[in-house]
């Protein structure tokens, strides 16, 4: 398992019960995660002291219980800088595992000398990964079907200091977006794609990732250029094991370009009992 263990500013405190103990920054939150299937003691302060609570419904979905909790703070990671809020179906605006892949493709950036890197991140979200790469010296394409996750990224850019840096912010699509940049020729050095499960395009465009994600897959190898540095894809979906991405990613990727595929989980420490709770998976594609 790839463990994202340098956090400063968030921890995951304790699980148990299907939720999770975090403190983000300064605020401790409690809120749901499958993954939680046990039903341990709940000892430590935080879950009868917390700033705030989401509690899903039977009935799908759930709503926030704030007890003192701003509208907005930030907590950083090394030198980047991310704006919170919660908002709809408990998130917080950042998937703070993520960070182990900010820190893997951050030195394959920093390892090319001589020109700036081209990285096309798709599914982008509020921007974590697009800040790291920029930060790493990347010139990146930041694309996001939610008008709104991409001002919050702008947001999240202009915090950590990258206002000025070579950004491109793309609300549309991500497979019109990358069918119409293979039509215009244009190549790029990396990609980073953090699918949904399932979703919807700007015009009503329906993702679900089951059906279109190998296909996807096989489009975006046309937007790599002939000696790619690397290819990211994240999974939270169930089905999408470590095996089932490094399959994909073989069949596209080893088979075009040579290299390998490493796919493994991704996951978060426990600070309470030394455990790591499992987050996802990732599969990467490096020559």
């Amino acid at each position: 398992m790839w463990i994202a263990d340098q956090w400063k500013d968030y921890e995951i405190i304790d699980t148990s019960s299907g939720e999770k103990l975090e403190r983000w920054g300064d605020y401790i939150l409690v809120r749901p995660d499958p993954q939680v299937i046990w039903n341990t003691p709940k000892k430590n302060s935080g879950w009868f002291n917390k700033n705030a609570h989401y509690h899903r419904s039977s009935k799908g979905g759930g709503e926030w219980e704030f007890i003192n909790l701003p509208q907005q703070w930030n907590i950083h990671y090394r030198d980047l800088t991310f704006n919170l809020k919660p908002f709809s179906f408990k998130h917080t605006g950042l998937f703070p595992e993520q960070a182990v892949n900010w820190d893997w493709f951050s030195e394959k950036i920093k390892r090319v000398k001589g020109r700036q890197v081209k990285v096309l991140n798709l599914f982008a979200y509020t921007g974590g990964a697009t800040l790291a790469a920029a930060k790493a010296g990347a010139a990146v394409t930041h694309v996001d079907a939610s008008k709104g996750m991409v001002t919050w990224a702008k947001e999240n850019a202009i915090a950590s200091g990258l206002k000025d840096a070579p950004i491109r912010y793309i609300v549309d699509d991500c497979v019109k977006f990358v069918e119409r940049e293979i039509r215009r020729g244009n190549k790029y050095d990396a990609l980073i794609m953090d699918p949904p499960s399932y979703g919807r395009g700007p015009k009503g465009e329906i993702w679900k990732i089951e059906d279109n994600i190998y296909s996807f897959i096989k489009l975006c190898t046309g937007v790599l250029n002939d000696n790619p540095i690397f290819f990211l894809l994240n999974s939270y979906t169930t089905g999408l094991q470590p095996g089932v991405l490094t399959y994909m990613l073989s069949e596209e990727l080893v088979k075009k370009y040579g290299g390998q595929v490493l796919a493994d989980e991704i996951g978060l420490p426990v600070s309470e009992n030394g455990l790591v709770l499992p987050c996802g998976a990732s599969g990467r594609w490096e020559p």
